[in-house]
């Protein structure tokens, strides 16, 4: 099932092999309660309670495709989720620090996620603020939907870094990619549309 998934991922235009092999090694079951298992590899997002998903594989690859993640990258998430895209970019190599707004979900996949031998540092808080006391970071990747670009994110990244996000309205977003060339300028790129739960906090959408 995880081949086919890949196979899928290679039609769709993902072509970074250190990619789709994490999405290959990760037992994308282990996420789901047993009666829905048979959902676990098919190229779609997944309710996971507290009003959040499981994120589409596609789109989990495309991300981790467009961050261009070398081995030792320190990355900040926003958005932990239920940890499958935190798993893969540990699988790609990156030193990965997550950070969940929802408090429930929060303590589930730390308590989770060990489990499957994947250890990124965990945090509670307001991921739209970034994490300045770890700061700064080679890559950045936010999992959820923005109402803008929140500057605390870009101030956070390194010279050369690249922050990848979502940016919209509640129903899509488009795809950025932020690549910081100095500290006032910035390249922007823009890809396809998408549609992610919103990002909430400071500078992202009010609760």
């Amino acid at each position: 099932m995880r081949r086919s998934l890949v196979r899928v991922l290679k039609e769709k235009g993902i072509v970074n092999e250190q990619v789709l092999a994490a999405i290959g090694k990760i037992p994308r079951h282990y996420f789901f309660d047993n009666a829905l298992v048979g959902h676990a590899y098919q190229d779609k997002a997944f309710p996971i309670g507290e009003g959040q998903t499981i994120s589409q594989p596609y789109t989990v690859a495309f991300q981790s495709e467009k961050l261009e993640i070398k081995p030792g990258d320190k990355v900040l998430e926003v958005g932990t989720g239920s940890g499958y895209q935190a798993s893969v970019l540990l699988e790609l190599g990156a030193e990965v620090h997550t950070i969940e707004y929802n408090r429930n979900l929060y303590e589930r996949t730390k308590k989770f996620l060990p489990k499957m031998g994947y250890s990124p540092k965990f945090y509670f808080g307001d991921g739209s603020q970034g994490l300045p006391k770890q700061a700064p970071f080679d890559k950045i990747i936010v999992t959820a939907g923005a109402p803008s670009v929140p500057t605390a994110l870009i101030n956070q990244l390194k010279i050369d870094g690249i922050l990848i996000i979502p940016v919209g309205d509640a129903q899509k977003q488009k795809m950025l990619r932020i690549i910081k060339k100095e500290d006032k300028k910035i390249k922007k790129e823009t890809f396809d549309y998408f549609s992610f739960v919103p990002l909430l906090g400071e500078q992202g959408w009010k609760n």
